[in-house]
C-alpha cells in the first residue's frame, strides 16, 4: 500500500518561536565535501524542501541561492561559506554551505569551529577524495559529529556500498549504513530505510511514497539491518541487552541509540541519494534532526549552552559590504541584543552591537535578541576579527581561537598608477581581514608587497576582488613558491651587543639555545632566566628580536620556522641596557646560531591525485617523475576504466601542470592537490640563496 509524503512547508515564524524556546530543537550544521561532489546542490535542495526557497537554484546555471557572489556564479564553485536558516518538523536548522576547493579551506575550518554537526557529501562515483579527507580531519580536530550523504547515485559508475567501504577504509571510522539504494545508476529511484524497514520511492514531483521493501532486495536489506543492529549493540549497553535477548528494538529506541552513537563519534550514519534529481533530501533532513546534536549536547565546547548565564560568543567570520562590516558570531552562552555593549576579551576593547541579523545567504533579517546556540551576524563592531571572543564585560573569558594555515604561494603586487595606491592599501586591508589565510608582507630585498595564499585560484580570486570591489588595477608578478627555512641541529650562542657612540650607550648580552622542532610547530620562545641576569621587562624584547630575525630568514631570506629559542642567561647594564638593545642582541644571536645549526630551505610538497583513463597511466606517472614527484599508489575506479594516481610532488614543479596533463591525455584527465608537508629542498630546485 503506497503512502505519499509531501515535503513540509512550515510557517517560519511559528517554527522559529518554537525552536528559540526549546534549544533541543536547534541544529547548527555545515555541508562539507570535495569540490564537485554536489554540496551546494544539496544545500539548494534543502532550501527548497524546507520552504526557504520556492525555486530550485542550480549551480551550473549560476542561479544557486547560496553561491551569490558574482565570482561564484561565474566560476560555478563555492568560494565563500554562506549561512542560512531553515525549519523542518519544528526544528530550526542553521546551515552553513562551505567551499570544496582546497584554496578556500579556511572557510571550512572556521565554520567547523562553531558548528555542532556536519553533513559530509560524497560523490557516488569518486567516493573519498582528497579534500574530503582534509575536511574530515578538520571535523575530527573539532570533534564534530557527522552524517555521510552518498550523492550522485544516478550517475554511471556510482556504487553506494563501495563508497561506504572507502569511508571505513580511508577515513578510519565505523560507517552505519541506514539506507540501501533501489535501482542502479540511471535507474536509481529510491532507498530502503533500514531503520523502519520500508521503501522510499521518488516517482516524479517533489515528494516520495513509502512501500514495502522490494522482494529483490529483501535478503540484502535483512542482512544490512542485522549488521546495523550488531554495530549499535557493540556501542550501546541498552541495545545490547535487547539484542542478546533476541528482542527487536522499537523504532524510537533504535533511533535514540543511533543518535547516542553518532554524537559520541562511535559511528557515522550513511545515507543515499541524488540531490540534483531530488532524491534522498527529505530523509537526510530527518536524519539531521534525529541524529545530530543540539547546542551543548555533544559537550565539545568549554561553556554550557545556558541562555541565563553571562554572554560568551565567538567571532568566526568578518565580511564587508556596501553598508559596512558584518561580524558572524556563534553565541555559546547567554543572550545578545541590539544595543548591548560587549567586551572583546582578547584585546580588552569594548564594542557596541548596533544591529543583529539572521542571515539567509546574502539577505538579512533583523533580530531583537540572539540566545545560546544561535549563529547570527552583528553590525557595528569596529575592532573584532576572526577568532575573537565576545563576552559580558563583567565576566570575561577567552575561547580557543581559530587556527589558520600557513600560505604556500606568493605573488608580488603593485598599483598600476599612483592613483591606485590608496585603494590598493584599503582593499588589501579589507580582504586580509575577511580571509585570515591571506598574508601580506614586504620583501626585505626587493621592497615589493607580497600577497601570500593557499593556491593560485585563491590569489586569482583575491586580485579580481581588488578590481571589481575596490576598482584598483594592479601589476602582478609571476606566482612564487612560499619557501621556508629551518635549522637542522641545535646550537647555543652567547652574543654581546655593545655600542658606544658618545651619547647613551647600548648594552645587552644574551645566551640562547636554538633547537629544531617538528614540522608545523612554527617559532617558539621560552625563558629559563633565574636570578635577574636579564630583567623581566627585557625578556619580551628578546622574543621580539628572535621573531623579527626569523621573519627575514638566516639563509636565503625566507621566514624561519619550526625552531625553539630558549633564553638561558645574559647580562645587562644599569644605564645602557634597553629593550632595543636586547632585541638587537637576540636577532644577531639567531643569525649567529644559524652558522652552526646547518640551516636548510624547506619547500611545500603537495599531495596530488590524478584521475586519468587507464590507458594514459604510464604517461601520467612519467610526467610526475619528471616533476620530482614520488608516486605513492594507484586505485581503480569505474570498473577499471579509470585510474587514480596518488603522488607527492613539490609545489614548485606543479606550475603549468594542468596544460601538460591535458596534452598527455587529450583533455580526459583531471587532478587535485593540497599541501601535505614541508621538506628540505635540493639546492638546484630553489632560487639562488642569499649569502
Amino acid at each position: 500500500m503506497f503512502a505519499f509524503r509531501q515535503p513540509i512547508m512550515e510557517s517560519r515564524n511559528e517554527s522559529r518561536n518554537e525552536s528559540r524556546n526549546e534549544s533541543r530543537k536547534l541544529r547548527n550544521i555545515g555541508i562539507i565535501a570535495h569540490v564537485d561532489a554536489g554540496k551546494t546542490t544539496t544545500s539548494e535542495r534543502i532550501l527548497f524542501y524546507t520552504g526557504a526557497s520556492h525555486r530550485l537554484g542550480e549551480v551550473h546555471d549560476g542561479a544557486a541561492t547560496m553561491d551569490f557572489d558574482p565570482q561564484e556564479q561565474a566560476r560555478g564553485i563555492t568560494i565563500n561559506s554562506a549561512a542560512t536558516t531553515v525549519f523542518w518538523h519544528g526544528h530550526q536548522i542553521n546551515l552553513i554551505d562551505t567551499p570544496g576547493h582546497i584554496d578556500f579551506n579556511i572557510e571550512v575550518n572556521r565554520s567547523l569551529r562553531v558548528l555542532d554537526g556536519a553533513v559530509v557529501v560524497f560523490d557516488g562515483v569518486a567516493g573519498v577524495e582528497p579534500q574530503t579527507e582534509t575536511n574530515w580531519r578538520l571535523a575530527d580536530h573539532y570533534r564534530v559529529p557527522r552524517l555521510a550523504f552518498i550523492n550522485k547515485l544516478d550517475r554511471t559508475g556510482a556504487d553506494f556500498l563501495r563508497v561506504a567501504g572507502m569511508i571505513e577504509e580511508r577515513l578510519g571510522v565505523v560507517p552505519l549504513v541506514l539506507q540501501l539504494p533501489i535501482g542502479r545508476e540511471g535507474d536509481f529511484h529510491g532507498v530502503v530505510d533500514l531503520v523502519a524497514m520500508q521503501a522510499l520511492l521518488w516517482q516524479g514531483g517533489t515528494g516520495y511514497v513509502t512501500d514495502a521493501v522490494p522482494q529483490a532486495l529483501a535478503e540484502q536489506a535483512a542482512a544490512w539491518r542485522q549488521r546495523l543492529l550488531e554495530t549499535l549493540a557493540e556501542q550501546d549497553d541498552a541495545l545490547l541487552e535487547d539484542y542478546l535477548a533476541g528482542r527487536e528494538p522499537a523504532g524510537d529506541a533504535l533511533r535514540a541509540a543511533i543518535r547516542r552513537a553518532t554524537i559520541s563519534g562511535a559511528v557515522v550514519p550513511v545515507l543515499a541519494g541524488s540531490a540534483f534529481k531530488n532524491k534522498g533530501v527529505e530523509p537526510l533532513l530527518d536524519a539531521v534532526t534525529a541524529y545530530l546534536p543540539a547546542p551543548g549536547e555533544a559537550g565539545r565546547h568549554a561553556v554550557s549552552a545556558d541562555a541565563d548565564q553571562p554572554l560568551v560568543a565567538l567571532a568566526f567570520k568578518v565580511v564587508h559590504d556596501a553598508h559596512g562590516t558584518l561580524t558572524f558570531v556563534r553565541v555559546y552562552r547567554g543572550r545578545l541584543a541590539a544595543g548591548d555593549t560587549v567586551l572583546n576579551a582578547g584585546s580588552g576593547k569594548r564594542e557596541r552591537v548596533a544591529r543583529l541579523y539572521e542571515m539567509h545567504a546574502d539577505r538579512k533579517q533583523e533580530l531583537r535578541v540572539a540566545v545560546a546556540g544561535d549563529i547570527v551576524a552583528i553590525a557595528g563592531l569596529k575592532a573584532t576579527i576572526t577568532g575573537d571572543t565576545l563576552t559580558d564585560p563583567a565576566h570575561p573569558m577567552v575561547l580557543e581561537t581559530i587556527d589558520t594555515p600557513e600560505p604556500v604561494i606568493d605573488v608580488a603586487i603593485e598599483p598600476k598608477s599612483q592613483s591606485d595606491q590608496a585603494g590598493l592599501s584599503r582593499g588589501l586591508q579589507v580582504l586580509v581581514q575577511e580571509d585570515p589565510s591571506l598574508r601580506l608582507r614586504l620583501d626585505p630585498q626587493s621592497g615589493q608587497t607580497l600577497l601570500s595564499g593557499m593556491g593560485e585560484l585563491q590569489l586569482e580570486v583575491t586580485l579580481e576582488k581588488l578590481r571589481t570591489r575596490f576598482h584598483v588595477e594592479v601589476t602582478v608578478g609571476r606566482p612564487q613558491v612560499a619557501y621556508r627555512e629551518t635549522l637542522t641541529r641545535a646550537a647555543e650562542v652567547r652574543y654581546l651587543h655593545r655600542k658606544q657612540s658618545g651619547g647613551p650607550g647600548q648594552y645587552a648580552e644574551v645566551v640562547l639555545r636554538f633547537e629544531p622542532l617538528a614540522r608545523g610547530e612554527g617559532v617558539r620562545f621560552e625563558s629559563r632566566i633565574s636570578g635577574g641576569a636579564v630583567p623581566r621587562e627585557f625578556v619580551p624584547a628578546v622574543e621580539a628580536g628572535i621573531r623579527r630575525a626569523a621573519a627575514q630568514g638566516v639563509l636565503a631570506g625566507y621566514p624561519v620556522v619550526d625552531v625553539q629559542a630558549i633564553l638561558l642567561d645574559g647580562s645587562y647594564h644599569e644605564r645602557d641596557s634597553s629593550a632595543l638593545a636586547f632585541e638587537t642582541a637576540a636577532a644577531a644571536a639567531l643569525r649567529e646560531a644559524a652558522r652552526q645549526a646547518a640551516p636548510v630551505v624547506l619547500e611545500p610538497v603537495m599531495s596530488v591525485e590524478v584521475v586519468t583513463p587507464a590507458d594514459h597511466v604510464g604517461d601520467v606517472i612519467g610526467e610526475l617523475h619528471r616533476r620530482r614527484g614520488m608516486v605513492r599508489g594507484q586505485l581503480q575506479r569505474g570498473g577499471g576504466n579509470t585510474t587514480v594516481v596518488q603522488a607527492h610532488v613539490p609545489l614548485a614543479s606543479m606550475f603549468g601542470y594542468i596544460g601538460s596533463l591535458r596534452a598527455l591525455t587529450s583533455g580526459r584527465a583531471s587532478f587535485a592537490m593540497q599541501l601535505d608537508h614541508y621538506a628540505a629542498a635540493p639546492a638546484a630546485a630553489v632560487v639562488e640563496m642569499a649569502g
